[in-house]
């Protein structure tokens, strides 16, 4: 089933309660897929610099020299700030491909979660709430943030194969539903040069819509060109750096509801998702259509 949640915040003074939002809401989606769980969190921006977010499945090994080790393969300041098996390297916005290609040398046991100048992305096996605490979302800051608690049904449950799946800078995707046409897509995508990290359908979605933002396209573009070329049966909610974007298939079997007030959009899988945010019950609620783009952007 999974469910999905996605908060975007108008009003700058609800920013430091956005991880608490988020967190509450997709607990509440936790009978929607118990098998794990991810949050991605927009934010932080500071001027000239970069974000990574890593994982590691034995990060106090990985992460002990981490910061001297890149910062030296760099010749450049480097800061890492650890979350439990995760951790967010900070560094200079020009160096984060080089980065990519030094951590793989450097550390290969670590995989990145995601990258670019605003996004971090905490995800792992296990409840939403468990995963939620682990990684103290209720204490993060930002403008907007999308989340998905798991029922795997097409790939084994494993934290690379939990959403959200970043496959460009300050890109990230959130799945409900199942695409019959992956295999042939990521063979395409393959051909263009882009790799992958599991076998879930959805990191192909991610990729899919990242090389057409890579071909010139814009979010609303990319998804309007999904409508033809994805096969199958699909809620996405997609994050970027300044907005997030909704889409659902022509038949729309999946549930979602939105809600729009002065102080923010919000998505979820199901109304209940949505009951404790402030205003909602003046806010405009509605069931988004089938086949049509929804996009807001700071």
């Amino acid at each position: 089933m999974c469910g999905i949640v996605g908060l975007f915040l108008k009003d700058k003074t609800l920013e430091p309660q956005l991880g608490a939002y988020l967190s509450e809401m997709l607990i509440t989606m936790t009978d929607r897929g118990p098998d794990s769980a991810g949050i991605a969190i927009y934010g932080g921006e500071r001027d000239g610099l970069g974000k990574i977010t890593v994982q590691s499945a034995a990060p106090d090994e990985d992460f002990a020299t981490l910061e001297a080790d890149l910062g030296e393969a760099l010749a450049k300041s480097v800061q890492l700030t650890i979350k439990a098996s995760h951790a967010v390297i900070s560094l200079p916005a020009e160096c984060l491909d080089a980065a990519r290609v030094k951590l793989a040398e450097l550390r290969p046991g670590v995989t990145v979660m995601g990258s670019g100048e605003s996004v971090e992305i905490y995800k792992e096996v296990g409840l939403p709430k468990d995963v939620s605490e682990r990684f103290e979302v209720a204490a993060m800051t930002g403008s907007h943030g999308i989340g998905h608690t798991r029922m795997a049904t097409e790939s084994a449950v494993t934290t690379y194969g939990a959403h959200p799946f970043s496959t460009g800078p300050d890109q990230c995707l959130v799945h409900n539903g199942s695409l019959s046409n992956h295999n042939n897509l990521r063979r395409e995508l393959i051909r263009d040069g882009i790799t992958f990290e599991t076998e879930n359908d959805s990191e192909v979605a991610a990729a899919y819509l990242s090389n057409k933002l890579a071909n010139g396209e814009t979010l609303g573009e990319a998804l309007e060109s999904g409508l033809s070329d994805l096969d199958g049966f699909f809620t996405f909610v997609v994050g970027t750096k300044s907005g997030f974007g909704v889409l659902r298939d022509p038949i729309a079997c999946k549930p979602a509801v939105m809600a729009e007030t002065e102080q923010y959009v919000a998505f979820g899988s199901e109304y209940r998702a949505l009951v404790n945010l402030p205003g909602i019950e003046s806010a405009r609620v509605w069931e988004p259509e089938p086949a049509t783009v929804y996009f807001w952007e700071h």
